[in-house]
């Protein structure tokens, strides 16, 4: 048994009861309410807070939180009421501010009251949810004097009439603005949105609708432009200054819409100002405002660039088919060129390299440049006359320059491989005439066409050059094998192989005997080096260099074509020969012949031999001798220097000729590889894939793609089938 005590009294429960006197919550109540009546007229300085507070912490406590409550919000209402009524009294200017004053006391009481109340905040309003202090009093104030019925309306047409008179260059006071805002929105969103910022935005879109018509009859796109720009600028201006910072949006866009996008078609469309005379007058600053300005608005870019695709096009077209600019290949390449180098400008100045702008742009100039069908001829010959002449002396980075941008004509090319025709003939031709300006740029551009279009596309022009390195091999075999050759005329051949050069027929010739011994003595050696192989003499593409003695002894090196060569030894022996002799005495065909002739005879400060009549026709009965009066400043002189000019119509449809030859087999080779790979296809199938397996060469013609298909179906390689017609099976 424990030794503990046993207890005989224990405490299960106690209750104790305040009686607190009814008096107390009304004293209490009094002794709030007159320091509520102080802090409101301003006069709190002898109060004691903690007093206050424990005054309010009490009655919470002994259950008359509701008394406070209620009588906190009846003293408040009454004070603000009367508030309204001296807002109301004020006159004029001094409305604004007598708001914006008592707004501040308002605030002001509002702070010291929740700080007394704060016991109230934390228990009973939160145990029975009504709003706090703070944001009660902040709605007595929203309720009792900005909706009071001759404040509201009296105080939303002050505040837009000042934001008028600021938008017409009156000044305003921007913080008593800014103050007035600031109480809607610390109000709460709703009430800054309902109060203020959508009749401030109702008004500011009529205000611009007005305005933006009167910009439009009176100025020009530019002046509008800026203006435009000006008003968007005040107004971001303005939301900094005394708006919410959520009102920027909302009122750019009244101002875009207004401004810009309710006027766009006149804008890009205005007569003598719009967005083709921009474009054609190179106004940078113009264009970079409108394509800021309109990127704001829907549809704004897209107008933009609509009008500019419709202008470039139309530019290129006209430029592209006009006879007159087609005369000079180089000018009309180079007129390309500047509108391309312009429209780049444009786009990467004023439009931000817009990408859209960009694909607009190269769309544009294909489609215009493959409108002549001389484009891939006339690129060449420019390509042929910078490499010739046109880059002498310039940098390198230059030379890089100039090629890119022909690289990026020729990309626009549809019928790329119409340009490797015209490139090789003209390659040919400045390799073996050695005016090439430098073989650094020509061998750029072969690795560029290589990097554009693949090793196909160059092989046979780096074979060139391949070709022109073993014949200088070849050369310095020949006359080491022969030294006896040191003395007398020098012979260079250049030993090309047939299919990477142009194909050009074999022109007779009779060569000079001392000239003929060379050639003779070159096969000899060259066919007893090499098996298996034959020579073909190419007499046109020659070149000689003559040394001349004229009347009086003048003395001269003469640059000359071997036909010229042929024709000018023959005056060795004869002092005067006629066309006839000439003729049978060279065996050069007439054609040759005659552009010969008039090369020797017919150009000014050219002219070595004289005939007999004189006229720029050379015609059968003519009659020649040497020119002893001949004289030029130059010692060395170049008679009929190869340039760069346009094909006549036969050799223009002579080379269309052979491009279309050597289209058939790349056809039918895009077929077959098509048809192994896919083994059973429709016709319209195999019309698009081929197409577009082709593309980056030519643009084939569905025509030819089908006599291909025949071709290759009579050859066994494809068939169709039995019940459908339309449909083609691969034979393997």
């Amino acid at each position: 048994m424990s030794n503990q005590k046993k207890r005989n009294f224990q405490i299960e429960a106690f209750k104790h009861r305040v009686v607190v006197d009814p008096k107390y919550a009304d004293k209490t109540w009094q002794i709030l309410e007159r320091a509520i009546h102080q802090i409101y007229n301003q006069d709190a300085s002898g109060l004691s807070f903690e007093e206050l507070y424990r005054n309010a912490y009490n009655m919470v406590l002994h259950k008359f939180g509701d008394k406070l409550y209620t009588g906190f919000i009846a003293t408040m209402t009454a004070h603000l009421k009367d508030k309204s009524k001296l807002i109301e009294a004020a006159q004029g200017g001094s409305f604004l501010e007598e708001l914006n004053k008592k707004w501040n006391e308002h605030n002001k009481a509002l702070e010291m009251i929740r700080d007394i109340l704060m016991y109230m905040d934390r228990t009973y309003i939160e145990s029975t949810k009504k709003p706090h202090v703070h944001p009660m009093g902040l709605c007595l104030w929203r309720d009792n004097v900005v909706h009071s019925p001759k404040i509201h309306s009296r105080l939303l047409n002050t505040l837009l009439d000042l934001v008028h008179k600021e938008r017409t260059g009156e000044v305003i006071d921007r913080g008593l603005v800014r103050n007035v805002t600031k109480m809607f929105m610390d109000l709460g969103e709703s009430v800054y949105q309902d109060d203020f910022e959508k009749p401030f935005l109702d008004a500011s879109s009529e205000f611009y609708k007005v305005e933006s018509q009167e910009f439009i009859e009176s100025c020009d796109c530019g002046d509008y432009l800026k203006k435009a720009e000006k008003r968007l600028t005040e107004e971001i201006d303005r939301v900094g200054h005394y708006l919410d910072a959520k009102s920027e949006d909302k009122i750019t866009s009244v101002v875009e819409k207004e401004m810009i996008a309710n006027h766009m078609q006149r804008l890009v469309h205005m007569e003598n100002s719009g967005l083709v005379t921009m474009l054609l007058n190179d106004k940078y600053e113009d264009l970079g405002r409108m394509y800021n300005l309109f990127r704001r608005v829907t549809n704004g870019l897209a107008t933009v660039r609509d009008v500019m695709t419709s202008h470039l096009r139309e530019m290129g077209k006209q430029l592209v088919t006009d006879p007159e600019k087609s005369k000079d290949p180089v000018e009309f390449v180079q007129r390309l060129l500047d509108e391309r180098d312009k429209y780049d400008k444009i786009i990467s100045t004023a439009f931000g390299n817009d990408k859209t702008f960009q694909n607009a742009s190269n769309s544009s100039f294909e489609y215009f440049i493959n409108l002549n069908a001389r484009s891939p001829e006339f690129i060449s010959l420019f390509v042929d006359d910078k490499l010739r002449k046109g880059l002498k002396g310039i940098a390198d980075a230059d030379v890089e320059v100039v090629l890119d941008k022909v690289m990026m004509l020729f990309r626009y090319l549809q019928e790329k491989d119409v340009f490797e025709k015209y490139y090789k003939q003209h390659l040919a031709k400045r390799l073996l005439s050695g005016k090439t300006v430098s073989d650094d740029a020509e061998k750029s551009l072969i690795v560029k066409l290589k990097t554009e279009c693949g090793y196909q596309f160059t092989s046979k022009l780096e074979g060139m050059f391949t070709d022109m390195k073993t014949s200088e091999d070849t050369m310095r075999g020949f006359y080491g094998s022969h030294p006896e050759l040191s003395e007398g005329p020098t012979l260079i051949v250049q030993v090309l192989t047939t299919g990477s050069w142009p194909t050009q027929p074999a022109v007779p010739c009779n060569l000079p005997a001392e000239v003929s011994v060379l050639c003779e003595k070159f096969r000899s050696y060259y066919l007893g080096t090499h098996t298996g192989r034959r020579l073909s003499w190419q007499t046109n593409m020659g070149t000689a260099d003559i040394k001349a003695i004229f009347g009086k002894g003048q003395k001269h090196e003469l640059n000359v074509s071997t036909f010229q060569m042929c024709v000018l030894m023959l005056f060795n022996n004869s002092d005067r020969l006629s066309y006839k002799e000439i003729e049978q005495a060279t065996e050069i065909p007439a054609p040759d012949l005659k552009r010969c002739l008039q090369s020797l005879a017919c150009v000014k400060g050219k002219n070595v031999i004289k005939k007999e009549p004189m006229s720029k026709d050379i015609g059968e009965e003519d009659l020649f001798c040497v020119n002893d009066k001949f004289t030029s400043k130059f010692y060395k002189v170049k008679i009929g220097t190869v340039v760069a000019q346009k094909e006549t119509e036969p050799e223009k449809q002579e080379t269309r000729q052979r491009v279309e030859e050597d289209r058939k087999p790349q056809i039918e080779a895009a077929i077959v590889r098509i048809m192994k790979s896919r083994k059973i296809l429709d016709h319209n199938n195999i019309i698009a894939e081929v197409t577009k397996q082709l593309q980056p060469r030519f643009l084939a013609n569905p025509t030819e793609i089908k006599k291909r298909i025949e071709s290759l179906i009579e050859r066994d390689f494809l068939e169709r089938d039995n019940t459908d017609r339309k449909l083609y099976r691969y034979l393997a």
